[in-house]
C-alpha cells in the first residue's frame, strides 16, 4: 500500500438530529476523491474519531469504501484503550477498509515496550495492515521505533509531535532495518503544509491536509509547489494562507478540527457541527476563514 499525492482526512458530517449522514459523507469523500486525493483517512482525527461510536466507525468507514470503489486506499482509525482499539480494527476491516491508523492508547504513559505490546496486541485483532500515529501518550524512541517498524502488517509511522530531532532518528533508525525500504513517514501536524518542507528534509514527503478537506485546489496546488521547488509559491501560500489559518487555529483549542468543518460548509456541503468537546467557531472566525479561503483560491488562481 503505497502513497502518493495529498492525503485527504474528512470531515464526519452529522445530520440536524446529531446522527451519522452518510449521505453527505459519501458527497464529501466522493468530491475529495474527484478532486484528486491519494488516499482517504475516514473517522481519523479531521473526522472527529474521538467522538463517534464504534458502529458509526465501522458505518463511515463502509461509506468511504463503497464511494472510493477502489479508486485510492481507504484508511480508518484504531485507538485508544487496548480492547476497544482492537475491536474498531476488526470493524474496519469487515467494512472493507484497506489499512488502519492506529492512534496511541488512552491516557497512559506507557514505557516503551508497553508501546510495543500496544501495537502487537491491535494489529492481530485483523489482517490489515497498519499505520501507527505517534502524539499524544505515545512518544518512541528510535529503537521502538525500529521494533515496531518490524513488526508484522505495521506498513508506516505517522508523527504528530513536531519534533524533527527525534523524527530525523527514527527515520535513520527504521531504515536501518533490513526490510524497511517500503516503510512510509508521514507528517500528521495540524496544518501539516506549516512543517512540509522540513519534514521532505528528513525524509517524510508524505502529510495529511486537512485543507484539501475544503479547499483542495489550494492543498494541491501547494503540493505541486513543494515538488516543483516552487519557492515563490510555497512561500505566498506560508506567508498569505496557511499561516493566516495557523493563525486562527490556534485561538481556540479543538480548531483544528472545528475550523475545517466549517470550511467544508462554506464550500457549500452542510456538514454539521462538532461533537462535545469541541466547539463550534464562532462567527467572526467563519468571517475571517471565509476571506482566508477565498484569497487562497485567488492566489493559485481557481
Amino acid at each position: 500500500m503505497k502513497f502518493q499525492g495529498v492525503l485527504f482526512f474528512p470531515v464526519t458530517p452529522f445530520a440536524a438530529d446529531g446522527s451519522l449522514d452518510e449521505e453527505r459523507l459519501a458527497q464529501h469523500i466522493d468530491s475529495g476523491v474527484a478532486a484528486g486525493a491519494g488516499g482517504v483517512f475516514v473517522a481519523c482525527g479531521t473526522g472527529e474519531f474521538h467522538a463517534l461510536t464504534p458502529d458509526e466507525i465501522e458505518r463511515a468507514t463502509r461509506v468511504a469504501v463503497e464511494t472510493t470503489a477502489g479508486r485510492v486506499p481507504v484508511l480508518a482509525a484504531a485507538g485508544g484503550p487496548t480492547p476497544v482499539a482492537r475491536d474498531q480494527a476488526a470493524r474496519v476491516a469487515r467494512a472493507g477498509a484497506d489499512g488502519i491508523l492506529l492512534l496511541p492508547p488512552y491516557l497512559v504513559t506507557a514505557p516503551q515496550q508497553g508501546l510495543v505490546r500496544y501495537v502487537e496486541e491491535v494489529t492481530a485483532a485483523s489482517e490489515l495492515p497498519v499505520i501507527f500515529y505517534q502524539r499524544g501518550t505515545a512518544r518512541l524512541t528510535e529503537a521502538t521505533a525500529a521494533e515496531i517498524a518490524a513488526l508484522p502488517r505495521v506498513v508506516g509511522l505517522k508523527d504528530g509531535l513536531g519534533d524533527i530531532e527525534r523524527m530525523h532518528r527514527i527515520v535513520r533508525a527504521v531504515r536501518a532495518v533490513p526490510g524497511t525500504e517500503d516503510f512510509q513517514f508521514f507528517n500528521g501536524l495540524p496544518t501539516a503544509e506549516m512543517t512540509a518542507p522540513a519534514y521532505q528534509g528528513i525524509g517524510v514527503p508524505l502529510y495529511s491536509s486537512a485543507v484539501f478537506a475544503f479547499a483542495p485546489e489550494i492543498a494541491l496546488a501547494f503540493h505541486r509547489a513543494l515538488a516543483a521547488g516552487d519557492r515563490p509559491l510555497l512561500d505566498t501560500l506560508l506567508d498569505e494562507f496557511y499561516g493566516p489559518l495557523v493563525q486562527l487555529r490556534d485561538e481556540v483549542p479543538g480548531y483544528a478540527v472545528a475550523l475545517v468543518k466549517a470550511g467544508v460548509a462554506l464550500r457549500g456541503l452542510d456538514v454539521g457541527g462538532v461533537r462535545a468537546p469541541l466547539v463550534d467557531p464562532a462567527p467572526e472566525h467563519i468571517a475571517r476563514l471565509s476571506k482566508l479561503i477565498d484569497h487562497g483560491l485567488e492566489v493559485v488562481g481557481a
